[in-house]
């Protein structure tokens, strides 16, 4: 492992900043909006644009890798996507904002690409398991610690802007640095949404709420945070609580969900987040004391997280070994899709309910995950708990090749476990 990060530094270090930018950009606008008196609706409207964008880059850039290599794409992309925050503090007009949004959505999504599969080359079957791991904490971390840099200075002034550009610029030195040969990035494979649905309709389902709701986080929750009238400081916080409940809280879920009925876990952790949301908005912003709220957010962010781990899982239970990388990127596709509708559907619950519809909107999308998790488990007889597969840990901020990388690693899971003492089947 030693020797794999001293090879791989260079890429973390890298997707480090990468993610620092995103989640000081991402805050940032939203601040940003609600000072420049953007209606929630409008706000909502250009957040949708990122989502929209990374579903684009998904699709196209892997094309453009295969033609003209990794590099020069990473440079491109990383210089457009510095051009385009610059862009918004420069002109302050709605419907450019989306459309600069929908440009750093597609860029992040080529230069997540480009970064996962370097990462890949990098993997043996004996580290790739532990790599994944903490690409997981330099993501999370990253965007946890990106809503930390609000603070240095005015969110009305343009030096946040430049601060996440230079980020992103910056990305491009231990990128090129690297001593990894750029690997032949493969072709996407896809399985019909319709088709991985018969497979598994609470995975495609599953999917999507999650995808709702991450997309409605990441791109209302500044706003949220500012209506509710929390100075630069505690949005920094209240948005970081959420990140660093999704790291603490995913390996424990996971180690459950391989160890017990995964539908049950999936459908506890589902009903646990939507409580959360719930009482967050109840009775925590109420109470006057922002460390409550803070709390509440980390356990929001602690349930919510895995869920997309979860769907993958509970997905490859149904499926066939050379089925499972094919259905990856579909479920990537299906969950950038419910992103895109994420802060749509937070907006309007936000102008219909008043700011608490926020997370009345996200208890909503949780909730019913957890009550068609229910429902499926009237219709099929659940997998026996020897033959479940591995959970392995990923992100909704990743790419549909980060997400093959971990299905692979969980298909190549040693069979022998089921004949150790912690064989699923003893601990029921």
């Amino acid at each position: 492992m030693f020797k794999a990060l001293l090879s791989t530094w260079t890429l973390f270090t890298g997707i480090a900043m990468i993610m620092l930018g995103n989640g000081l950009q991402g805050s940032l606008l939203g601040i940003r909006a609600s000072l420049e008196g953007f209606s929630t609706t409008t706000t909502g409207f250009i957040m949708t644009g990122y989502f929209v964008g990374f579903l684009g880059g998904s699709l196209l850039v892997p094309r453009w890798v295969r033609n003209v290599g990794h590099i020069r794409v990473f440079a491109a992309l990383a210089s457009l996507a510095s051009v385009a925050i610059l862009a918004h503090a420069v002109f302050i007009n709605a419907p450019l904002w989306a459309l600069m949004r929908l440009m750093t959505g597609f860029c992040y999504a080529g230069l997540y690409i480009v970064a996962e599969s370097w990462l890949n080359e990098a993997a043996t079957n004996e580290n790739r398991g532990k790599l994944l791991s903490l690409y997981m904490i330099v993501t999370y971390g990253g965007v946890a610690l990106g809503q930390l840099l609000l603070n240095l200075s005015p969110p009305q002034s343009f030096v946040l802007f430049v601060v996440a550009s230079a980020l992103i610029s910056l990305a491009l030195v231990p990128m090129s640095l690297s001593l990894i040969s750029a690997p032949a990035l493969p072709s996407p494979r896809f399985i019909s949404p319709l088709e991985l649905y018969r497979a598994s309709p609470l995975g495609v389902i599953g999917a999507t709420g999650v995808g709702m709701a991450n997309g409605a986080w990441f791109g209302m929750g500044a706003v949220y945070a500012t209506q509710l009238g929390l100075g630069v400081n505690q949005v920094a916080l209240f948005l970081m609580s959420n990140y660093i409940g999704a790291i603490a809280l995913q390996w424990p879920i996971g180690w459950l969900s391989d160890r017990f009925d995964r539908r049950w876990i999936l459908t506890l952790v589902a009903f646990a987040a939507a409580a959360a949301a719930a009482l967050t908005t109840m009775t925590l912003a109420e109470l006057g004391n922002p460390w409550l709220l803070y709390l509440g957010t980390a356990l929001f962010g602690g349930t919510m997280s895995p869920l997309y781990s979860l769907c993958i899982a509970h997905t490859n239970d149904f499926l066939e070994r050379d089925q499972m990388v094919a259905a990856s990127g579909t479920l990537v596709l299906v969950g950038g899709a419910g992103a895109s509708f994420g802060p749509t559907i937070a907006s309007v619950a936000m102008n219909t309910l008043g700011t608490d519809g926020f997370f009345w909107a996200l208890a909503a999308i949780l909730g019913g995950i957890g009550g068609f998790a229910l429902y499926r488990m009237t219709r099929r007889a659940a997998v026996p708990l020897a033959e479940q597969g591995h959970y392995v840990t990923d992100t909704p901020y990743s790419s549909m090749y980060s997400t093959e990388y971990a299905v692979e690693e969980a298909a190549e899971w040693p069979e022998q476990n089921a004949d150790t003492e912690d064989n699923p089947t003893e601990t029921v």
